[in-house]
C-alpha cells in the first residue's frame, strides 16, 4: 500500500498541471495497487478544491463519493467519512467539521464546543 499526499491527489483529479497529472495517473492507475487517503488528506483536498478550484458543494461531494467508492483507495475509518459525507450534504458546516464532530462523538465526547454557528446546528455541536 502507497500512501497519497494531498497535492497528488489534487493534480490527478483536477489535471491542471499535465506532467504532473500524466506522473500521479501513471501512479494510481498500476493495476493491483492500494492507496491510503488518510482524514487530513480528505480535508485538506475539500478545501483546496473549494477555495483555489471553486468547486461548489455539490461537486465536492461528487469528488468524496467517488473516492471512497473506488476499490483501490482505503480509506481512514471510511464508514464515519461516509458519515461525515452524509452530514456535509444536509448541513451548512464544513466538511472537516462534520468529522472531527463525528470523530470526537466516536471517542465518547459529550459534545464538541465551537465558535462557528453552523457547525453548532449539529447534534454533535454546541455553540460556545
Amino acid at each position: 500500500m502507497i500512501g497519497l499526499d494531498t497535492n497528488v491527489l489534487i493534480r490527478y483529479i483536477t489535471a491542471d498541471d499535465a506532467e504532473q497529472f500524466q506522473r500521479a495517473e501513471q501512479l494510481i492507475e498500476q493495476q493491483g495497487t492500494k492507496f491510503y487517503i488518510n482524514h487530513i488528506v480528505l480535508c485538506e483536498l475539500v478545501w483546496v478544491l473549494n477555495r483555489a478550484y471553486h468547486y461548489d458543494k455539490t461537486t465536492i461531494i461528487l469528488v468524496l463519493e467517488k473516492i471512497i467508492n473506488t476499490e483501490q483507495w482505503v480509506i481512514e475509518e471510511q464508514q464515519i467519512v461516509q458519515q461525515a459525507i452524509d452530514t456535509f450534504k444536509t448541513s451548512k458546516a464544513d466538511f472537516a467539521d462534520c468529522l472531527i464532530g463525528l470523530k470526537n462523538q466516536q471517542r465518547n465526547c459529550q459534545t464538541t464546543v465551537s465558535f462557528d454557528f453552523n457547525t453548532s446546528q449539529l447534534t454533535f455541536f454546541t455553540l460556545l
